[in-house]
């Protein structure tokens, strides 16, 4: 588990921050890249391990599901900046985000599935 935290927060922090400079800030594009591709991956790890048989408590998953996943995801950060565009009155912006954020993940995630199941 410890192994892929090691390698998960610094890759979200390292996309983050590449979306961020290539796009701006105005907007949390960096976190919203960092969720949908880590559904995405997520997917493509609970398709092998349903058609392996692996358990949530197996070495497979604990590493890339709970480590990588879990230290790569930034849900709390999702959150986070989901809020501060509400406070600063960007209502649109934030509802955008929800949308978006929740729409794509769950889009990515499914993909990522189906795509595993192969």
């Amino acid at each position: 588990m410890t192994l892929g935290a090691i390698f998960g927060t610094p890759l979200r922090f390292y996309v983050g921050r590449v979306v961020s400079a290539r796009v701006g800030e105005t907007f949390p594009w960096g976190t919203l890249v960092v969720n949908v591709s880590g559904c995405l991956i997520m997917g493509v790890v609970a398709a092998y391990a349903t058609r392996h048989g692996l358990s949530g408590r197996s070495d497979y998953w604990l590493l890339l599901a709970t480590g990588f996943l879990g230290s790569y995801t930034t849900v709390s950060s999702f959150a986070l900046q989901t809020l501060a565009l509400a406070r600063e009155s960007e209502t649109r912006f934030a509802a955008g985000y929800i949308a978006l954020s929740v729409g794509l993940c769950l889009g990515a995630v499914a993909l990522g599935f189906a795509g595993g199941m192969r």
